[in-house]
C-alpha cells in the first residue's frame, strides 16, 4: 500500500498554507486588477460607441444643413433666373410698346404730309382751273363749248383720286 509519512503531510499542509497565502496576497489582487481592466475597457467601448453615435448624429446634421443650403441655393438661383427673364420680358414689351409708338407717329406724320399734298394739289387744281377758265374766258366762247370744256376737265379727273394719291 501507500505509505504515507509525514514529510508528505508537511508538504500538503505547505502546500495548502501557500495556496492560501498566495490567493490572498496575489489572486486576489490579480482578479480584482483584471476585474478593474475589465470594467476601464467596457468603458472605453462604451465611449467609443458613444462618441461613434454622436459623431453620426453630428454628420447626418451636416449633410442636412448641406442638403439645406443647396436648396436654398438652388432658390436663390431660380429666383434670379425668374427676375431676369421676367426683366427681360419686360424689356422686350417696353421696347415692342416704344416701336408701336413710333410706328403710330410715323403713321400720323405720313397721313398729316399726305393731306398737305392733297391740300397743295387741290390749290394748284384751283389754279389749274382758273387758268383754263381764263382761257375759256378770253376766247370768248358760248355757254355750250363751256359747259363742254368743264364737263371734260371733270370727266378727266377721277373722284377718289387726286393725281396718283387716293383722297
Amino acid at each position: 500500500m501507500i505509505d504515507i509519512n509525514a514529510t508528505i503531510l508537511a508538504q500538503m499542509l505547505n502546500f495548502l498554507i501557500l495556496v492560501v497565502v498566495l490567493r490572498a496576497v496575489a489572486y486576489k489582487p490579480i482578479v480584482k486588477m483584471l476585474k478593474d481592466r475589465e470594467d476601464t475597457i467596457a468603458a472605453s467601448l462604451k465611449k467609443a460607441d458613444d462618441d461613434a453615435a454622436k459623431a453620426e448624429a453630428a454628420l447626418k446634421e451636416y449633410q442636412d444643413q448641406l442638403a439645406n443650403a443647396r436648396t436654398k441655393a438652388q432658390d436663390i438661383v431660380d429666383k434670379a433666373e425668374k427676375r431676369a427673364q421676367e426683366d427681360h420680358e419686360a424689356f422686350v414689351q417696353a421696347t415692342q410698346k416704344e416701336i408701336a409708338q413710333m410706328k403710330e407717329a410715323a403713321e400720323q406724320q405720313i397721313q398729316r404730309e399726305r393731306q398737305q399734298a392733297v391740300e397743295q394739289l387741290k390749290g394748284e387744281m384751283i389754279t389749274l382751273s382758273l387758268a383754263a377758265a381764263s382761257k375759256i374766258v378770253s376766247k370768248n366762247m358760248d355757254a355750250d363749248e363751256n359747259e363742254k370744256l368743264i364737263g371734260e376737265f371733270i370727266d378727266q379727273l377721277d373722284k377718289d383720286k387726286i393725281g396718283d394719291m387716293p383722297c
